[in-house]
């Protein structure tokens, strides 16, 4: 589990983004004093609302099929309440700077978020369960905005990346640039069942031998997986694209890299079947251009810039803060 994660004031791109899918798992209620997580210049973060937070987190990581470690589980709680701290404080930075949020917005942001669900009322019966009002769900929603826009602001509008620190970047880092073999191919596929019978397995097999002849007579590869493929390429005429090595399975992989352009395969079985493979074309390997990477990798620059700098930036925040911590 990486807990950097977390906090998602490190993550500045992930700020907004992870304040979304986490709204319905806050509550935005006061809570006694008996129930306080932290007190961050006199705003209370209840207690209630550190769990739901880090219950999120946790269901998260499973859902990922990670499990965090019991004795992990002291370091995740940490960070969950820095995460909810610095939130704090930089929603209050932003309403110390006079940022307000069009309405409208977080209406439009407040229904893409209820499109995700299946209908309004399977989202409705969801707010009930958790306790939240649609009210809840929209004032983090502006919290959020309003965090990203005083970032934007005090961080991201003073970081420029000039292009000789970008072509610099590109020269001393060549194996980060280094583009592997790739093959275009197009397959047709006979499915096999993992449990078929051996009668099964042959019926497919004199198949899959039938198509193959047409090919070998010179019939269209294209037409002919459009017309006999089982698999999810099939309506496209069997084409995959370009892949590299890794990407499928060894059979096919090893069948379809030791192909010439315009070359087909024998018969290749796999766990999904019988395929008939053809490559289209084949690219080396080879160091991507500057020129196509130029502009992703100055966003990237940027963007561990503004990791950098929004940590000073909240410890700016920290330092002159009354924070205390009851957990």
């Amino acid at each position: 589990m990486n807990f950097s994660q977390i906090r998602p004031v490190i993550k500045l791109f992930m700020v907004l983004a992870l304040i979304m899918v986490s709204t319905l798992a806050l509550a935005a209620e006061k809570k006694a004093p008996a129930d306080k997580a932290a007190v961050v210049n006199g705003v209370t973060i209840s207690k209630d609302n550190f769990d739901r937070e880090l219950d999120f987190f946790v269901k998260r990581a499973n859902q990922r099929g990670q499990q965090v470690p019991q004795a992990q589980m002291g370091m995740m709680q940490n960070q969950v309440l820095d995460s909810l701290i610095d939130r704090e404080l930089l929603f209050q930075e932003s309403e110390k700077k006079g940022i307000k949020i069009n309405p409208k917005e977080v209406s439009d942001q407040f229904q893409k978020i209820q499109q995700r669900y299946p209908s309004k009322d399977e989202f409705k019966k969801l707010l009930s369960e958790m306790g939240l009002t649609e009210s809840d769900v929209q004032k983090q929603i502006s919290r959020g905005m309003a965090i990203q826009q005083l970032i934007d602001k005090e961080v991201g509008d003073k970081i420029k990346i000039g292009d000789e620190e970008v072509k610099s970047y590109y020269d001393a880092n060549p194996q980060l640039f280094q583009q592997p073999e790739q093959v275009q191919a197009s397959h047709i596929l006979v499915k096999v069942d993992a449990t078929a019978t051996q009668a099964q397995k042959d019926e497919a097999r004199k198949k899959i031998e039938s198509v193959q002849k047409k090919a070998q007579k010179g019939e269209d590869f294209a037409t002919l997986a459009k017309t006999y493929s089982e698999g999810p390429s099939g309506p496209q005429g069997g084409d995959l694209g370009y892949f590299r090595r890794g990407q499928m399975v060894k059979p096919f992989e090893e069948a379809a890299f030791n192909l010439k352009p315009n070359e087909t395969s024998d018969i290749v079985e796999t766990q999904f079947g019988y395929h008939l493979i053809k490559v289209v074309d084949k690219k080396p390997a080879q160091k991507m251009a500057y020129a196509d990477v130029k502009e992703r990798l100055s966003e990237h620059l940027k963007k561990q810039k503004m990791d950098s700098e929004a940590n000073t930036y909240i410890q700016s925040l920290r330092s002159g803060a009354k924070i205390e911590k009851f957990l």
